[in-house]
């Protein structure tokens, strides 16, 4: 009896917890959305345009919860503003425009650099010694909650979406691939469909890293050859700015991403001039002061 009571008064709170959560991001997905805010987005984002209305409602709407529940920190000197937060919340919603209301779970915090930045990091060797370098990163999405990015590339990844490179949708994508538990190219696809996913990702990695050992063109970064979860974030990029030139190439691993982002990117593309690419700066090391 006992145990009964107790079950039930731990369904009621987290049922009670549940209602107060949604109505609480109800209220925030209500809040108003300031013109200047469109302006950055038009601005920084130029993709929103190509939206259709209620696209534009939801994608504001997600980029409250985005603010309200994610912690920014500048780094290298970087002040933060409403800019940066805006850029990148516009750019990683995006992937969540077609899906529900749940804003990377597993995130607590984004951190912004002025640009590329330095990491150490381990490379095994063929006779399988191990050494350490610095690399100069855009970006990178950890399992303990942070997204790192450099300013400058978030910028310019947001203003031409047509290259398909894009940082913040790759580390964003790197997001909702760990939700399953590992970040390994499958996220949680919910229902059927795993096998289906599985043997199109895979024919299309190697199909990918056979074509970039023979130095043949591709759709794809090459980076995606890297390892799946690499293929996934780059295929992600493809997906939301070459939409039809990756439909056209690797039909089945666009219905696949098409069918997990619930949208079809193609309405979105359309014609304009992307600024001219700036010199990359220097390299700032990986201390987030």
């Amino acid at each position: 009896m006992a145990t009964t009571i107790f079950l039930l008064i731990v369904a009621a709170g987290f049922g009670l917890f549940l209602y107060q959560t949604f109505w609480r991001d109800k209220l925030i997905r209500r809040r108003p959305f300031a013109p200047e805010w469109r302006a950055i987005l038009v601005k920084n984002v130029p993709v929103y345009q190509a939206l259709e209305p209620r696209e534009q409602t939801r994608l504001e709407e997600l980029i409250q919860l985005f603010l309200a529940k994610k912690d920014f920190y500048g780094c290298g000197g970087l002040e933060m503003t409403d800019e940066i937060r805006l850029t990148i919340a516009g750019q990683a919603c995006l992937l969540l425009v077609g899906r529900g209301w749940q804003v990377y779970p597993g995130l607590m915090s984004v951190l912004v650099y002025p640009s590329a930045f330095m990491a150490q990091r381990e490379q095994r060797q063929e006779d399988g010694t191990v050494s350490h370098g610095d690399h100069h990163l855009l970006g990178e999405s950890w399992s303990n909650g942070k997204v790192i990015l450099s300013w400058d590339d978030v910028t310019s990844g947001g203003r031409d979406f047509h290259d398909g490179h894009n940082v913040v949708l790759h580390e964003f994508a790197h997001q909702l691939d760990g939700l399953s538990g590992a970040t390994n190219g499958a996220p949680p696809l919910g229902g059927s469909g795993h096998e289906t996913w599985a043997q199109v990702f895979s024919d299309n990695y190697e199909d990918l890293q056979a074509r970039a050992a023979q130095g043949l063109p591709t759709v794809l970064d090459r980076y995606g050859t890297t390892n799946p979860a690499e293929f996934f974030a780059v295929a992600t990029e493809a997906f939301y700015e070459r939409p039809s030139a990756l439909e056209r190439v690797r039909p089945d691993l666009y219905t696949e991403l098409q069918r997990y982002y619930r949208i079809d990117p193609k309405r979105w593309e359309r014609e304009y001039e992307p600024p001219p690419r700036q010199a990359p700066a220097t390299p700032w090391p990986n201390k987030c002061d």
